[in-house]
């Protein structure tokens, strides 16, 4: 069974950080490209970051020098560093596959950035 576990979110003032992770069991990991998606309130979900296999990234241009996408392929874990945040960071984050995702969802990770 294929699961998804989101953890490290938070409340932070405007300009800090967080780093976020995901656990992945099941047979969705393996060499599969992973990422992070977000979710405003009253919006649609959205791509931020992902990584192929061996360490590719690439970012959405909101985020783009502020975030930092990882994963251990030993741990089957994927994470996001996040730095400079800002209020319109605020959204609930998820892992899955990416670019196309998977019907997996896990429960996602919330973030809340106070101007």
């Amino acid at each position: 069974q294929v699961q998804l576990v989101e953890s490290g979110g938070g409340l932070v003032q405007a300009g800090g950080s967080l780093r976020l992770s995901c656990a992945a069991s099941g047979r969705i990991f393996s060499d599969r490209r992973m990422g992070w998606y977000r979710q405003a309130p009253g919006k649609q979900r959205d791509l931020v970051a992902h990584i192929t296999s061996i360490g590719i990234t690439n970012y959405a241009d909101s985020v783009k020098g502020r975030f930092t996408i990882s994963r251990d392929n030993v741990k089957n874990t994927v994470s996001l560093q996040m730095n400079s945040l800002k209020p319109e960071d605020t959204a609930v984050y998820y892992c899955n596959t990416a670019p196309t995702y998977s019907p997996f969802w896990g429960r996602g990770t919330a973030v809340t950035v106070s101007s």
